[in-house]
């Protein structure tokens, strides 16, 4: 790669993350004084939660069935000791796996639909018009998603934790005979286990919309420019959860490990 390349890659990357930072910006003051009616937020709540809902509960469902299976057997083999197994499984399912779990199905599903739909816009020249009339499209479009996708994605975790606690309660006791009464220990679920999985849904659902919006805004090309923007609204948005499910876990465990 010669230097002008470099170059031109550069300032595109830079440029890129200056507009991200800028969209950020508008969303956070905008959902902050927001004169939408709450028809729209209503609307992007069922968007983003009921159509979403069933898909959330069956895949968090299927891989708590897989999770407390496999933990099972290989407990089993090794000390043959399983009372410990759904204590553990519901701790880590609570702070860890099921916000970001809930939250990569949703950057599948919604950021792409964000994407699209903002993209689709973009191409057919919908959002110059809005800026003629004097809206400013990025509080006009993003923010009662924002709204949505954040309190969405909160609620949806929880529900997905639900799920994917019965189902391995369910598994461990058809397959390796653990009581229920024993597999739902919550004693071991601390309250910053707690604070952890909702700080994690609100940033993700913080994340999700405003990637994924970016994404759309910068699509070109008609439709073909579209498809990209929507898969880079997938890619990006699940990128985004990766890294702040690092950085969130890592600032818990410096803030609260004395807890």
């Amino acid at each position: 790669m010669n230097a002008s390349s470099k170059s031109r890659w550069g300032h595109y990357f830079y440029d890129g993350a200056a507009q991200l930072v800028h969209i950020a910006a508008l969303v956070f003051v905008g959902a902050l004084r927001s004169r939408r009616a709450p028809g729209e937020l209503l609307r992007q709540l069922y968007q983003v939660g009921n159509r979403s809902l069933l898909f959330v509960l069956v895949t968090l469902g299927f891989t708590g069935m897989v999770l407390v299976f496999q933990s099972c057997l290989q407990l089993s083999r090794v000390t043959g000791d399983l009372s410990q197994v759904g204590g553990e499984f519901i701790k880590y399912l609570v702070h860890e796996f099921g916000p970001s779990l809930t939250a990569m199905m949703l950057a599948t599903r919604v950021g792409a639909g964000i994407a699209a739909e903002v993209g689709s816009m973009v191409v057919t020249e919908q959002v110059d018009a809005l800026r003629m009339c004097g809206v400013e499209p990025v509080e006009y479009l993003l923010v009662p998603r924002f709204l949505a996708t954040q309190v969405m994605t909160l609620v949806l975790s929880v529900f997905g934790v639900l799920s994917a606690v019965l189902m391995g309660a369910f598994t461990a006791h058809q397959t390796f005979h653990v009581p229920y009464s024993v597999f739902l220990d919550l004693g071991k679920v601390h309250p910053t286990d707690v604070m952890t999985g909702v700080l994690k849904a609100l940033a993700y659902g913080a994340a999700i919309p405003i990637v994924s919006g970016f994404c759309g805004l910068r699509a070109h090309g008609g439709s073909e420019g579209v498809g990209w923007a929507t898969t880079r609204a997938v890619v990006s948005s699940s990128f985004a959860v990766i890294v702040l499910d690092f950085l969130i876990s890592a600032l818990a465990l410096l803030t609260w490990q004395g807890m």
